[in-house]
């Protein structure tokens, strides 16, 4: 029998066989992904899992989680509160509405400082900082102060020649600047907002929601710096030359208002109304809340209220549990796939790789909120695929809202099909 296969191998024609079959394998699978290429699938099933199933809402475009039994009543026209630790909105009025932002602005300013500029450097006063409108700490062109003293001033008092002077500094133009402020929000997530000013004075495109101000506050406050200088009461600084010395306090009240509480910024502008943005930070609870349009003048003091009113809410009603703490019993079972198949590859499956770290991860949750997960994977790859590349979700939800995607990729790389190795494999049998 040996001898009998032995005779085929050698003869030509049976090689010639083999050759010719190789071809028409290779040639049905050219035709075959041309086909793929122009969507004529009528020769054979889709795939029952597709990259349209796997497009899940972005975590911006996530209506935010409100309790619709609870009315905070609040003044404001947009509000939200928000965990710190992950960016979840636990409450919103209006939290996606696109509004004016008076002086929180400047926190993105600041933030854009710490990251990109010496704070040692020495800023010299154009006249187009020097001429900014009230309020103002009244700098004059040509004078020079250290940019750190300039922080002090922009966040305590709120000066928006200082404002200016910054901008000019760090970005080379207050366009530049304020371009480099918008890239920063993109960048956190923020992706409704942009700055035309880094002083909030309005102006046509200048615009954030409650809801991205919460998001930016809460990346500003994981910055130590930005942390000391809110939370600075009082400030001493002098022009560079000695021509002048300036004191500047903190004019937020909510630093002294609850207890933890993390002063952030206060802002207000005709078009905006009276606005802020405040943190607490107690008994492993770190929350951010954002009002805007909290009333005009007389009512300087509803944005106080608004605030206290959403902070009291986060504290009374949340508590610090870890994602498993809360999984649903059907959800515990749940595991990703140790591999997918390959179509038209040399090896039949890869193995995948994810992660399950999400599910230690603290956050607050109300009573009675529970976490579901849910596994989004394609049906099968096609060859060639790199190591790495992006096959499905692992999906959590809390209460039915997406919270969090975690990606499943391939842990390695396959080649496609192609006429040699059809000629190996038909060897084989030889």
């Amino acid at each position: 029998m040996n001898s009998y296969y032995e005779k085929l191998r050698k003869n030509k024609s049976v090689q010639i066989f083999l050759v010719c079959t190789a071809l028409v394998f290779s040639s049905f699978n050219l035709i075959k992904e041309k086909m793929i290429e122009s969507n004529d699938l009528s020769w054979c099933h889709k795939r029952s899992a597709s990259e349209e199933e796997l497009k899940l809402p972005e975590a911006e475009d996530i209506p935010p989680v409100i309790d619709n039994s609870t009315n905070l009543q609040l003044n404001a026209l947009s509000a939200c509160l928000m965990d710190a630790s992950n960016g979840r909105v636990l409450y919103g009025k209006d939290a996606y509405k696109e509004m004016s932002m008076a002086s929180t602005t400047k926190i993105m300013t600041l933030l854009v400082v710490l990251e990109n500029a010496n704070l040692d450097d020495v800023v010299t006063v154009t006249s187009n900082a020097a001429k900014q409108p009230d309020v103002q700490l009244n700098i004059q062109t040509g004078e020079q102060y250290i940019l750190r003293d300039l922080l002090y001033s922009l966040m305590l008092e709120s000066h928006n020649d200082t404002a200016v002077a910054i901008a000019e500094h760090v970005g080379g133009s207050v366009e530049g600047f304020c371009n480099m402020m918008t890239d920063k929000a993109k960048e956190i997530g923020a992706n409704h907002t942009s700055f035309k000013t880094p002083n909030g004075l309005d102006a046509d495109g200048h615009y954030t929601t409650a809801r991205d101000l919460s998001l930016i506050a809460s990346y500003a406050i994981k910055n130590p710096e930005f942390c000391k200088i809110v939370g600075t009461a009082t400030h001493q600084f002098s022009e560079v030359n000695r021509k002048r010395s300036y004191t500047v306090n903190n004019r937020n009240r909510f630093l002294f208002m609850m207890k933890g509480a993390i002063g952030i910024k206060t802002g207000f502008t005709g078009k905006a109304g009276y606005c802020f943005v405040g943190a607490v930070d107690i008994d492993g609870k770190t929350l951010v809340s954002t009002v805007l349009g909290s009333g005009w003048p007389p009512h300087k003091t509803y944005k106080w209220a608004d605030t206290t009113k959403l902070m009291d809410y986060g504290l009374k009603n949340f508590e610090v549990y870890s994602l498993y703490e809360r999984l649903t019993p059907d959800s515990q079972y749940i595991k990703v796939p140790e591999e997918i198949s390959v179509h038209n590859g040399k090896i039949n499956s890869v193995k995948l790789v994810s992660t399950d770290e999400l599910l230690s991860e603290k956050l607050l949750l109300r009573e009675g909120e529970e976490v579901t997960v849910k596994i989004q994977l394609l049906d099968h790859i096609t060859a060639p695929t790199k190591e790495g590349v992006k096959v499905g979700d692992i999906c959590y939800y809390i209460n039915q809202n997406l919270f969090r995607k975690v990606p499943i990729t391939t842990a390695e790389a396959t080649e496609k099909i192609d006429l040699p190795y059809m000629i190996r494999e038909i060897f084989k049998f030889w």
